[in-house]
C-alpha cells in the first residue's frame, strides 16, 4: 500500500512563506506524474502546481511566480515552496501522484494565511 504523508502547513501571515513536504512510502524515481492541489471551505479541489517527467513544471496561475514544486528522489519526497503567501491561498493542500493508472492522495495539510 502506498502512502503519502504532507507536512508543514501552519498558520502565517499574509506576505510570509512555508515549505510543504509530501513523503511517499516508496521509491518515486520512475513516478512520472506528481501534484499538489488544494481545497478551501466551500470550494471544489483544484490544481496548484505538476511535476511530470521529473523536470517539466506546471503551476495555476493564481500562484505562478509565489510558489515553486520540487522533488527529490533520494529522499522520495515532493516540495511546494510557498512564497509572498494570500489570505486566498488559505486552504487544505494535498499531495497526489500516480502510479499503474491509480491516483494516490495525501490526507492533507492546513495552510492558514492570516490578512
Amino acid at each position: 500500500q502506498v502512502q503519502l504523508v504532507e507536512s508543514g502547513g501552519g498558520l502565517v501571515q499574509a506576505g510570509g512563506s512555508l515549505r510543504l513536504s509530501c513523503a511517499v512510502s516508496r521509491n518515486i524515481f520512475s513516478i512520472n506524474y506528481m501534484g499538489w492541489y488544494r481545497q478551501a471551505p466551500g470550494k471544489e479541489r483544484e490544481l496548484v502546481a505538476t511535476i511530470t517527467n521529473g523536470v517539466d513544471r506546471n503551476y495555476a496561475d493564481s500562484v505562478k511566480g509565489r510558489f515553486t514544486i520540487s522533488r527529490d528522489n533520494a529522499k522520495n519526497t515532493m516540495y511546494l515552496q510557498m512564497n509572498s503567501l494570500k489570505p486566498e491561498d488559505t486552504a487544505v493542500y494535498y499531495c497526489k501522484m500516480n502510479l499503474n493508472y491509480q491516483a494516490y492522495w495525501g490526507q492533507g495539510t492546513q495552510v492558514t494565511v492570516s490578512s
